[in-house]
């Protein structure tokens, strides 16, 4: 099976190697530079679900992929504060994608100030931790959680919850 992946960033494409390899699924998997179609910092879960979508539905109109696979990390504001979130989709020609979502964490003030100020997250965070490329490795999530769950795992369990709703046929006809 081929499943393309729209993202070249390294912990999406480990997240989605290592799933596919725990379940014991042969797969290739290619990067897809696609575009998400919602801004450089999703700011609810329905634009961060949106550009999912749009990553997954760009894969599969844009090779040759049995299966594709969008992944996106936003934020979303709720009474207690701003909270990282994370969505997926699985998408299939002839068929609705697939979406499930991860987990959340409240960010701190001090974050979450400046990217309601219009910031993104990835150069927030390298700031914050005085290292760069933190959007690729550990992510907002590693950092916030003493590495205890990373970006890659994080996403992983995303692409998990997909294969499970792909293995029994979870679809909406479009």
């Amino acid at each position: 099976m081929i499943v393309a992946v729209g993202s070249q960033n390294k912990a999406k494409l480990k997240a989605v190697q290592r799933a596919f390899q725990e379940l014991e699924i042969e797969a290739e998997i290619v990067p897809v530079d696609a575009p998400s179609h919602v801004s450089a910092m999703p700011f609810s879960d329905e634009e961060t679900i949106h550009g999912a979508i749009h990553r997954a539905e760009f894969c599969l109109e844009n090779s040759k992929a049995d299966v594709a696979i969008g992944l996106e990390g936003g934020v979303t504001e709720a009474t207690f504060g701003l909270f990282l979130c994370n969505w997926g989709a699985l998408a299939e020609k002839g068929k609705k994608p697939l979406l499930a979502g991860g987990a959340r964490i409240l960010l701190p003030e001090e974050i979450a100030g400046r990217l309601r100020m219009g910031e993104e997250l990835g150069p927030v965070m390298d700031d914050y931790s005085k290292r760069s490329g933190i959007s690729s490795n550990e992510g907002a999530i590693g950092i916030f959680t003493n590495g205890r769950i990373e970006r890659a795992e994080m996403f992983k369990h995303i692409i998990k919850l997909l294969i499970g709703q792909r293995e029994k046929k979870h679809y909406v006809k479009k």
